[in-house]
């Protein structure tokens, strides 16, 4: 019999971002949201953290970064951890509620200019798929964004619907731990709020 080696992945949602039409990519943390960083930071330092991958985007960078810091560690971006393209930028959706929901409830529907849930899912779980390969039995952190997070644990278990996406928060952190055949065993949420 063999010890089974676990790999554990903590999946961090950007803390509160405020909205700027057009600034997906650069807009930051606010003060509340800067505050929950340095909260994120103390639950997961005594975690032995390895790597830190993220999205490119700076809400997720900004939200991690002062762990990554604590431990001396650089941050990974990979672009395909963005979060999913709802339409594109003239598009306005004048009920974002029902538009999420169209996106979980029909998987190849797309917005003009945005994501379906299999494509924005695929190339996401690609990134975890190679990470999970190359990290075995490490411990490592996820920037990450509400959308682009539930679509990857969907992939693993169903069950992470639109009602889960919808009942995450600003920040929010879950620890997932994978088999060494990439099986996820055990999922816990971190963040209490």
């Amino acid at each position: 019999m063999t010890n089974e080696v676990l790999t554990t992945l903590y999946f961090v949602r950007h803390a509160e971002s405020e909205y700027v039409e057009g600034l997906e990519r650069e807009r930051g943390l606010t003060e509340q949201g800067k505050h929950d960083a340095e909260t994120v930071s103390c639950l997961l330092l005594d975690e032995g953290i390895n790597l830190f991958y993220s999205s490119p985007y700076k809400r997720a960078l900004d939200t991690v970064q002062g762990l990554a810091d604590q431990v001396g560690a650089k941050i990974v971006t990979i672009e395909d951890l963005r979060e999913r393209a709802l339409s594109s930028s003239n598009v306005r959706h004048t009920n974002f509620q029902s538009a999420k929901r169209k996106l979980y409830e029909d998987r190849s529907f797309a917005f003009p200019g945005g994501e379906s849930t299999i494509q924005a899912q695929q190339r996401a779980v690609q990134v975890i798929t190679d990470i999970l390969e190359r990290h075995t039995g490490q411990k490592i952190v996820i920037g990450t964004h509400g959308d682009v997070m539930t679509l990857i644990f969907n992939y693993y278990d169903t069950s992470y619907d639109y009602e889960f996406w919808g009942s995450t928060s600003m920040p929010d952190i879950y620890k997932l731990e994978f088999n060494d055949e990439q099986k996820l065993e055990q999922v816990s949420r971190l963040w209490k709020h």
